[in-house]
């Protein structure tokens, strides 16, 4: 039977005057890929930082596995953000080590594994990788963790047609029955095949 990872329940968001989310509501159920789909601007990158803990101050509810966003959740959930969020002076493998001794979940091997079917080069910094390759290092990270909900951020944004299908079967290759994914894209045509279900967000509305 599958189970709830994910329930966002009538949640709003204010910057000021400016609505950024309004009365947004879904599941997520184990086993399950949900595109959460719309142009940039519609509030995708606000709903996933409330989700990852990192935005408070909202209208509505959020649960992971039946936890607030918060310590809890955390430990459930690999976030892919759409920006490089590690120093840039950070060589490739002293990235793996620290996730290695930060995330209890993290599997170094399969790390490994992920970096070399990727081509991403183990023994350069962070700043001297392509952009495209900096991602391909970011998706590495999330996904070697073994995680209940992983959360990825415009994971597919700027790069080819060739890498974007690599990093689409990176992802179904690495999730699990019992996990389960929301994926963030402006980019629909190359991805829409593999959502199960869709939520697209226009102008901070559920459309």
């Amino acid at each position: 039977m599958s189970e709830i990872l994910l329930e966002v329940k009538h949640v709003s968001k204010r910057y000021g005057q400016q609505v950024a989310l309004r009365d947004v509501s879904f599941e997520l159920a184990s086993g399950k890929i949900i595109g959460l789909l719309g142009p940039n601007g519609s509030g995708k990158t606000t709903l996933i930082k409330i989700i990852n803990s990192l935005l408070a101050d909202y209208e509505g509810e959020v649960r992971v596995s039946g936890h607030k966003p918060g310590k809890e959740s955390k430990k459930l959930v690999s976030y892919l953000p759409d920006k490089m969020a590690l120093p840039t002076w950070l060589s490739v493998t002293e990235a793996l080590d620290l996730y290695n001794s930060f995330f209890a979940d993290f599997q170094l091997a399969r790390a490994n594994e992920l970096l070399n079917s990727l081509k991403v080069p183990q023994g350069k910094r962070i700043g001297e990788l392509s952009k495209g390759m900096q991602e391909k290092l970011m998706l590495t990270l999330t996904m070697a963790r073994r995680a209940k909900l992983y959360v990825l951020d415009e994971p597919i944004a700027g790069v080819d047609p060739a890498a974007r299908d690599l990093i689409l079967s990176t992802i179904l290759d690495n999730f699990t029955d019992g996990s389960s994914i929301l994926l963030s894209t402006h980019i629909i045509s190359d991805v829409e095949t593999i959502f199960d279900s869709v939520v697209f967000l226009k102008e901070g509305n559920v459309d």
